[in-house]
């Protein structure tokens, strides 16, 4: 674990078992200057609540008793792979003293971030844009376990937004059987003629919680969408976008859309949104980039868990990314040929994560094995051959590979994964040959982080 650099403590006192047993949710909270602790806290002191759970309601009887203040703590809006029941922490909290964002009841610090700060700064919002390009490039997105190579359908459909069952974030929005219909309703009036798309969430289509639309919805014009789409896909080609208060209609807006909102989510209200239901305190006009420099790099507090760190929204992406292109590439699972065994180890750490690899010497049963797993064959590149066939991805060591050499058995600490040849092989087109050739294409973001990877590379030695 790294040096602890955390501010000073404030004691957190808390009565949610989720609190004392995840351990990010405290780290986060320790960096931020909480001290998360059980007891009975006096006047002054802050009591920890989770959103709007049932048992949060706990926590605020006893703030109230006991005069104490009560800190709301919620999963940032690019939260991780997967949703929380999976088990897999959050990357960033938001934290609040004032309210809870989804809740419109009373102004949450977003809010007030939203309605009173001044979000004119230039630096910031030449952040903001530039991370909302990047988002939509990288197909980021509060779960990002999705497959942008999923093609949506064809465009000018509508597209409704399903949400789960009683969720916090629906109840305090009003959100109810008979309001999702109306939404339905409206989408079909306003649209005459168009198909209209009802997206289900993440978490029904998973099995977790059940939606509030089924296959009793559906008709000619009507149809359920559960593929794990990315939803930067499914928004370009949507003429409308219908939602209650979900976090997709927030990407709506970043990808140009003014969506038709029936609840009270934090976005709305702001200018960038058809409100059927405004919250009238809410008068200021906004651009998407304040919008999104206030929601996404002023209020979170985001995570490196690789340094242990609170850290800034682009370290988030490139930890977003990573992950994210781990899953899509290695989510099948491999047969992997050709690997020495003292490389297998190291070799099922980092490509076996989503699914463990099997390893088969023989190249033409590894070939038959990974027909018959319907599993991708990875041939270490040096040891491929026709009898691998030419359907494979090669493996070889990283250009920056370890403080020792690999004759001497120090693993490496980069790998390249290639799909079409090797790197260090001319006589057929590589992977890498494809990203040369488009590198004069790159942003400026992405300009700017090479430059730092040079430097500390010529710096360190």
């Amino acid at each position: 674990m790294a040096e602890d650099t955390s501010p000073t403590q404030q004691p957190l006192y808390v009565f949610s078992g989720g609190f004392l047993t995840g351990k990010r949710i405290r780290r986060i909270l320790k960096l931020s200057g909480w001290s998360v602790r059980v007891g009975a806290p006096g006047p002054d002191d802050w009591i920890g609540v989770w959103g709007r759970t049932p048992v949060s309601e706990r926590g605020r009887a006893i703030a109230d008793r006991r005069g104490a203040g009560v800190l709301t703590v919620e999963d940032a809006f690019l939260r991780s792979l997967f949703p929380g029941r999976s088990g897999e922490p959050p990357l960033g909290l938001l934290l609040d003293r004032a309210g809870v964002h989804f809740d419109p009841d009373a102004p949450s610090d977003l809010e007030t971030l939203l309605a009173t700060h001044p979000l004119d700064d230039g630096a910031i919002l030449a952040r903001a844009r530039a991370a909302i390009d990047r988002i939509r490039a990288l197909h980021l997105t509060k779960y990002s376990a999705v497959d942008p190579d999923i093609e949506a359908p064809d465009p000018g459909y509508v597209l409704v937004i399903d949400q789960t069952r009683d969720d916090a974030s629906v109840l305090a929005s009003g959100g109810s059987d008979a309001r999702f219909r109306e939404m339905l309703i409206f989408a079909q009036e306003e649209h005459p003629g168009a198909p209209v798309i009802i997206k289900t969430h993440p978490e029904t289509s998973a099995g977790h919680r059940s939606g509030y639309f089924g296959p009793e919805d559906t008709s000619e014009r009507v149809s359920l969408f559960s593929d794990n789409i990315s939803p930067w896909r499914l928004l370009e080609g949507a003429v409308g976008v219908y939602t209650l208060s979900s976090t997709l209609g927030f990407e709506a807006i970043l990808a140009g859309h003014k969506p038709r909102v029936f609840g009270q989510p934090f976005y709305g209200g702001w200018g960038l949104t058809a409100d059927e239901n405004p919250v009238p305190r809410r008068e200021r006009k906004l651009t998407r980039a304040q919008l999104f420099a206030a929601a996404m790099i002023l209020f979170p507090r985001w995570y490196d868990p690789y340094r242990d760190r609170i850290c800034a929204l682009e370290q988030v992406l490139d930890t977003l990314e990573a992950m994210s292109r781990a899953w899509r590439d290695d989510r099948n699972g491999y047969v992997a040929s050709g690997m020495r065994l003292w490389k297998r180890a190291h070799l099922q750490t980092v490509f076996g994560r989503h699914k463990k690899l099997v390893f088969r010497d023989n190249p033409k049963v590894a070939r038959r094995e990974a027909e018959r797993l319907d599993r991708q064959l990875m041939v270490w590149a040096g040891r491929r051959t026709p009898d691998h066939g030419d359907d494979v991805v090669s493996v070889e060591d990283g250009v920056v590979r370890s403080r020792g050499l690999g004759a001497r058995l120090t693993p490496p600490l980069s790998l390249v994964h290639d799909d079409l040849g090797i790197y260090y092989d001319p006589t057929r087109e590589s992977r890498l040959d494809r990203l040369i050739a488009d590198a004069c294409d790159i942003d400026e973001a992405a300009r700017t982080r090479t430059e730092r990877l040079v430097a500390l590379l010529t710096k360190q030695g």
